[in-house]
């Protein structure tokens, strides 16, 4: 009797075990909200798929509320995989003291850029902002705000001091929004939200344009907390790098993502986005 009741306790405890076990198998994942929430669902679903695939795994996009949440979200574990800008990584790095690390990120974030845009004539150099009012993205942002700001700073202006109102959209798509309707006389943002706007004729070129470019910079990663085991991290990257235009379902996710491919990265690579955050106060 004893040995059955041994029997049977043994085979429950490793049914829990193994209920246990599926129950950690969610691979979850999450991005900065760089982008309308409708676009960063639309942008998530086929690569959460795809990973699903290439993991084993039940793979679960997890949206937050700000680019602050990705941060905490990766670094207590409540998120495997994080889309994080360039600020937003060092931000980790930092909060984490290093326990996080850039596993990949698109051929297009080695040499990145923000634009400045407007739709008021009389603007035609980073001078002209004087006196104006202008608009960032989100406060957090690598090409919505820090990048910008350290181009502003470089050329002798202080947003505080010399622009008539500082104002944060939150997004990238927002910053647009409030140039077209006129609620700020020009704004920032990254370049690839401005090019996807151009071409999808969401904004009437007319009225709005570009009027500065910055130079290229480091930005946009894939991360994962330093304790995912390594033979997972390899496993991830692997599924990035095999992403192919060539393929149907690369070609998707790849176009969503607005990228060429994706290449490996390392943490050394966002050292200037880190000088620049101290440098312009932010970090």
């Amino acid at each position: 009797m004893h040995t059955i009741r041994r029997a049977l306790l043994s085979t429950a405890l490793l049914a829990l075990a193994g209920l246990a076990q599926a129950q950690q198998q969610v691979f979850r994942i999450t991005v900065i909200p760089d982008e309308s929430p409708t676009e960063l669902a639309r942008k998530a679903e086929p690569l959460v798929k795809y990973l699903e695939a290439k993991l084993g795994m039940k793979v679960e996009f997890t949206p937050v509320t700000d680019y602050a949440a990705s941060v905490e979200a990766l670094i207590n574990k409540k998120v495997d995989l994080a889309w994080f800008g360039g600020f937003t990584f060092v931000q980790a790095s930092v909060r984490s003291g290093g326990k996080v690390i850039p596993l990949a990120q698109r051929e297009e974030d080695e040499r990145f850029k923000s634009v400045f845009i407007t739709a008021d004539p009389a603007i035609k150099t980073l001078a002209d902002l004087k006196g104006k009012d202008v608009s960032f993205g989100s406060q957090s942002s690598t090409s919505g705000h820090l990048m910008p700001r350290s181009f502003l700073l470089a050329a002798g202006l202080e947003p505080e001091r010399d622009f008539k109102r500082v104002a944060f959209s939150g997004a990238h798509d927002a910053t647009i929004a409030a140039v077209a309707a006129g609620k700020v006389q020009a704004g920032a943002l990254n370049i690839s939200v401005w090019e996807k706007f151009v071409a999808e004729k969401k904004v009437d070129t007319d009225k709005v344009r570009a009027f500065f470019t910055t130079a290229p910079y480091y930005d946009y990663n894939w991360t994962v907390h330093a304790s995912m085991p390594e033979a997972l991290r390899s496993k991830l990257t692997q599924a990035f790098l095999a992403l192919d235009k060539n393929t149907p379902e690369g070609k998707t996710i790849l176009d969503l993502q607005r990228a060429t491919r994706f290449v490996p990265t390392k943490a050394e690579n966002y050292k200037a986005i880190e000088a620049a955050a101290r440098s312009a106060g932010l970090l």
